[in-house]
């Protein structure tokens, strides 16, 4: 093995400016997956080519979807959720305008009152799914969280048992959300691991662990007490997903 050339790869790992000076060390080809690493590192968010899912793409299992003007939708109902109904890729971006909160307010399965919005990787089922949500009221923070509830299926199952946060790497504080304030949330899971980013800016990475790790299922949306217009958006290339989208269903046994 080459000392010198390692070296030289290392000092500009460590020195400012250390992606862009990346494709200059002289002599020396770097792999697409080093580039990524130095990229998570510095927090730079990854440009997956997305596009726009439509009103018909989504199965609506609790609530109601309103379709602006094509890819713009709306909730304006205090439970909304939806899954991508055709295999997606483990990533996915809300763009989206806050407008407030609902005229009725409806409490969490486990009694609590919170106001909040996002996104759904990996959702299997209504037991067994990723969150990464906004939460807007009673206190602002991004949240990643697994509902894990091996062997079942629906919420008849498993009520809402099953829920557990992850524990981040790295974290950041994010905006307060104001009505008529409009901003992106962008979720991805590359190799186990999670990242997400508000604007550009990455606020929260960390590993699934074990009960996620196996997870299988299209992306969704989901949204409490809260008004919004968004679109939202998946990798555009979903070549090689393994699940199959599950048939749409509606109704309380589909409730999370």
């Amino acid at each position: 093995m080459h000392i010198k050339p390692v070296a030289a790869m290392l000092e500009v790992l460590l020195s400012p400016g250390r992606t862009a000076a990346l494709m200059r060390v002289a002599g020396h080809r770097i792999c697409a997956p080093l580039l990524l690493a130095v990229s998570a590192t510095q927090g730079q968010p990854p440009s997956p080519e997305m596009s726009a899912v439509s009103r018909a793409d989504l199965c609506v299992t609790e609530g109601a979807l309103e379709e602006r003007h094509a890819p713009l939708l709306a909730v304006t109902v205090p439970k909304m959720r939806a899954y991508l109904n055709r295999p997606s890729a483990d990533a996915a971006e809300l763009s989206f305008t806050y407008l407030g909160s609902t005229d009725v307010e409806a409490r969490l399965g486990s009694g609590a009152s919170r106001r909040q919005l996002g996104i759904k990787l990996r959702a299997a089922n209504a037991c067994n799914l990723i969150y990464v949500m906004w939460r807007i009221e009673p206190e602002s923070k991004l949240v990643v969280s697994v509902k894990a509830n091996p062997g079942q299926h629906s919420s008849a199952e498993c009520a809402n048992r099953g829920y557990h946060n992850l524990k981040p790497t790295f974290s950041s504080a994010i905006p307060h959300l104001q009505a008529g304030q409009a901003h992106r949330l962008l979720a991805l899971i590359r190799s186990q691991e999670l990242s997400a980013y508000v604007d550009g800016a990455r606020v929260w990475h960390g590993s699934l662990g074990a009960d996620a790790a196996d997870f299988t299922g299209p992306v969704g949306v989901r949204t409490d007490n809260a008004r919004v217009e968004f679109t939202l958006s998946t990798e555009a290339q979903a070549a090689g997903i393994a699940h199959t989208a599950p048939r749409c269903r509606s109704g309380p046994d589909e409730s999370e």
